[in-house]
């Protein structure tokens, strides 16, 4: 089975339809699914979730897989492509809850400004887009610009920071942790798989 290494697929196609509207609330929401794979057997892929529910879903040659790994805050420069779920602030920013910065070939991937449903249930936002102005006090305040708009993101020193490459499809081994996002027919658009045991944070 071939897979496409592209992110755009991951993400890009799950957003169609987004606008960039005020509150999380008016928006289309993107629903991951997150777990720890059993299997991967005949083209399905069977994991457990964080509830402890076996899943399964079906991968095909338009599945996109990417590697997800561990990163710092300095990795975050002007120009990174970056995509962070995050909390909206009353003052109009938003408050990252991860930050994941994309390797340079998968650019624009995902861009624009969505709601995002957080691992603990909860809705959020996700922004996908360039850095611009960049500030480092306390943390990282970053300018992400996409396109339709920017957005104005504070980064706490303490949340995860992830870097994000192709991937392939025999890295979804028994134990890996894994975000699979979904496609309208019920297979895996993407598979997101964390390196050596990381947890994707998105």
């Amino acid at each position: 089975m071939k897979l496409k290494n592209a992110l755009s697929t991951t993400f890009g196609l799950l957003m169609v339809g987004a606008a960039a509207v005020a509150s999380a609330a008016d928006m289309p929401v993107i629903k991951p699914l997150r777990g720890v794979v059993e299997s991967v057997a005949n083209n399905t892929l069977t994991f457990t979730s964080r509830t402890g529910a076996h899943q399964t879903i079906g991968l095909t040659d338009k599945t996109g897989i990417v590697r997800v790994s561990k990163a710092d805050i300095e990795s975050i420069k002007a120009d990174s492509f970056v995509g962070s779920a995050a909390t909206p602030q009353a003052d109009g920013t938003l408050k990252a809850l991860e930050v994941t910065v994309f390797e340079s070939s998968l650019k624009g991937s995902g861009e624009g400004h969505y709601g995002w449903q957080n691992a603990d249930g909860s809705t959020g936002t996700m922004t996908n887009g360039t850095v611009g102005k960049l500030s480092n006090t306390n943390g990282r305040t970053l300018t992400v610009n996409y396109k339709g708009g920017e957005k104005q993101l504070v980064v706490p020193t303490d949340v995860p920071i992830a870097y994000v490459e192709p991937g392939k499809a025999d890295e979804l081994v028994k134990g890996a942790k894994i975000v699979v996002f979904p496609a309208q027919d019920g297979s895996a658009r993407g598979v997101a798989v964390g390196k050596d045991g990381f947890q994707p944070p998105m």
